[in-house]
């Protein structure tokens, strides 16, 4: 009778055992799954992102193909594709981020240097005059109004010069 308690007990142990190891195996499955998700995703947007920089590239060599995503009957100097490029590539390091591709240390150098454009350059007066804004999703466009032209440190525009 007692050997036959020992052995029930036993199966009893192992049964657990194995529903143990199978609810280890499903949520590190399940955890590797959602990294290959965010993997897929950044791969995406860097494919996307890699025809834009194309694009971008043309844009800043010939200038008046502009026209053919924005009509205007001002000249299109070589200044506005990379001034829309710049944007963009801040749009893309603002995503990587969303999607915890950058780490701390990585997002506080790119935020310094986006911080920087924005502010010290004509980037930040380029997206108050031309409505940069609207070509962008609204996550980024609040970004920016929000962290990178924050109050008091836009810059003048040209009609207050």
């Amino acid at each position: 009778m007692a050997d036959t308690g020992f052995s029930d007990l036993l199966s009893v142990v192992q049964t657990i055992a194995i529903i143990a190891a199978l609810l280890v195996t499903l949520y590190f499955s399940r955890r590797q799954m959602q990294a290959f998700t965010v993997d897929l995703e950044t791969r995406v947007l860097n494919d996307l992102d890699e025809k834009f920089h194309r694009i971008g590239e043309i844009f800043i060599e010939r200038p008046e193909l502009v026209q053919s995503i924005y009509r205007t009957t001002a000249h299109v100097s070589s200044e506005v594709p990379f001034t829309y490029y710049v944007v963009f590539f801040c749009a893309h390091i603002y995503h990587m981020r969303q999607r915890g591709v950058l780490q701390d240390n990585e997002w506080e150098g790119w935020l310094q240097w986006m911080r920087n454009a924005f502010r010290l350059g004509t980037l930040g007066q380029s997206w108050t005059e031309a409505n940069i804004g609207s070509w962008v999703d609204p996550a980024f466009r609040e970004f920016v109004e929000r962290e990178l032209l924050a109050p008091g440190s836009r810059p003048p525009t040209r009609s207050s010069s």
